[in-house]
C-alpha cells in the first residue's frame, strides 16, 4: 500500500470515529439537557406568535411570551379536556354493555366446549387408552412439555405487561418534573431569544453559521413535513372509521374514531389493536355482519395507508414517491418498523448534507484535496 493511500485510509478512519463520537456526545447531552431541547424547540415553534403579539398589541416580550404560553396551553387543555370527554361517555357506555356481551361470550365458550370440544376428547381419550403404555408415556410427556410452554409464555406476557405498567407509574414524577423546568425553559430562552440568537452569531464563524442555517431549514422543512403527512393519514384514517362504524350502526363511533386516530399513530400495529379483537369477538358471539364490516373496515384502512402513504410523503418532505418507498422499504428490513419513519427521515438529512456541501467537504478532505475559497 503507497503512502497515499494510506493516509486516505487514516482519514476514513477520523471520519467514521468522528462520526461515531459525535453521535455518542449528542446522546450523552441530549440525556442530560433533555428539557432544554424541548425547550429550545418549544420556544422556536411558539417565537412567530411571541412576535405577532409583540407587533399588535405592543406588550413587552416577557408578556407576549407568557400570553403565548397561556394561549396553547388552554387551547391544548381545551382538545384534551373534549376528547377525554368523549372517550369516558364512550367507555361509559362499554361498561354498560361489556358485561352483557361478556355473558354471551362466556355462553358460547360453554356451548363450544360441550358440543366440539367434549366429543373430540372423548375420541382421543379412547385412542389413548388403545396406546402401547410406552406410547403414552411419550405423549404426556409431550403434552406436559406443551402445558409448561404455554405456561411460562403467558405469565412472561404478563409479567410484561405489569412490569411495563409499573414502569410507566414509576416515570411519572419525572416525566412531570421534565414538563415543568421544559416550560420554564422555553419561557426564559423565547424571552431571551433575540440576545442568545445575537451571541450565537457572534462566535460562530460565517461560514459555519450558513451551513447550520441551511441544515437547520431542511431539517425543519422534513420534520414539519413529516409530522404534517402523518396528521393527515391518521386523519384520513380516523375518518374512514367514522363513515365505516356509522355505516355500520355502531353506537359511539366518535368516540371510537378519536381512539383509533390516537393509537393510529403507532406504526402499523395502531388500528389493528382496536380492530383485531373486535371483530373476533364479534365472530365468536355470531355476529357475522358486523365482524366481516370491521374486517372490511379495517381493509380499507391497511389499503389506504399503502397507496396514499408515499405520496404524501414524498409531496410533505421533498423526495419522489419512488425513493420514499425504498427507504421505507429499507428501514423496515433493518431495524423493523420504526424504520419506516427513520429510513425517509435517515435519506432526507443525507440529501440535506449534500446539498450543504458538508459531504463534499468530507470527500475532499478524505482523498486530501484542497477546496477552492469560495
Amino acid at each position: 500500500m503507497n503512502k497515499q493511500n494510506l493516509f486516505i485510509l487514516l482519514r476514513i478512519l477520523v471520519v467514521i470515529l468522528a462520526t461515531i463520537g459525535g453521535i455518542m456526545l449528542l446522546f450523552f447531552l441530549g440525556k442530560l439537557m433533555i428539557p432544554f431541547i424541548i425547550g429550545f424547540f418549544l420556544a422556536l415553534i411558539i417565537n412567530p406568535l411571541v412576535e405577532w403579539l409583540q407587533h399588535r398589541t405592543r406588550m413587552p416580550r416577557g408578556f407576549a411570551v407568557l400570553t403565548a404560553l397561556i394561549l396553547i396551553i388552554g387551547i391544548i387543555s381545551s382538545a384534551i379536556t373534549l376528547l377525554v370527554t368523549e372517550i369516558i361517555q364512550g367507555f361509559a357506555y362499554l361498561s354498560r354493555v361489556i358485561p352483557v356481551h361478556y355473558k354471551q361470550f362466556s355462553q358460547y365458550i360453554q356451548d363450544f366446549y360441550n358440543e366440539t370440544i367434549t366429543p373430540i376428547a372423548s375420541s382421543l381419550l379412547s385412542i389413548f387408552k388403545g396406546l402401547e403404555q410406552d406410547h403414552q408415556s411419550s405423549l404426556l410427556e409431550s403434552m406436559q412439555f406443551f402445558g409448561e410452554k404455554l405456561t411460562n409464555t403467558l405469565s412472561a406476557i404478563i409479567q410484561g405487561l405489569g412490569n411495563g405498567l409499573y414502569v410507566v407509574i414509576s416515570k411519572l414524577p419525572n416525566f412531570a418534573t421534565i414538563f415543568i423546568i421544559s416550560i420554564l425553559a422555553t419561557f426564559f430562552i423565547s424571552k431571551d431569544w433575540e440576545r442568545l440568537i445575537l451571541q450565537m452569531r457572534g462566535k460562530i464563524p460565517a461560514k459555519v453559521r450558513m451551513r447550520i442555517n441551511q441544515i437547520y431549514e431542511g431539517l425543519q422543512r422534513a420534520l414539519l413535513g413529516f409530522l404534517k403527512a402523518e396528521l393527515k393519514l391518521t386523519f384520513i384514517t380516523a375518518c374512514i372509521v367514522l363513515v365505516g362504524l356509522l355505516i355500520l350502526r355502531v353506537e359511539h363511533a366518535l368516540s371510537i374514531a378519536l381512539i383509533v386516530w390516537i393509537v393510529d399513530f403507532l406504526p402499523y400495529i395502531g388500528a389493528i389493536l382496536v380492530f383485531l379483537p373486535w371483530a373476533l369477538y364479534s365472530f365468536f358471539t355470531g355476529d357475522i355482519f358486523l365482524g366481516t364490516g370491521l374486517s372490511i373496515l379495517y381493509g380499507l384502512i391497511v389499503l389506504q395507508r399503502q397507496l396514499i402513504k408515499p405520496k404524501i410523503l414524498s409531496s410533505n418532505i421533498g423526495i419522489s414517491p419512488l425513493a420514499t418507498l425504498f427507504t421505507m422499504y429499507v428501514g423496515f428490513k433493518l431495524i423493523g418498523v420504526f424504520g419506516i419513519i427513520l429510513g425517509p427521515l435517515t435519506f432526507i438529512f443525507v440529501k440535506i448534507l449534500n446539498e450543504t456541501g458538508i459531504l463534499g467537504d468530507i470527500w475532499a478532505f478524505i482523498i486530501g484535496k484542497k477546496k477552492k475559497a469560495q
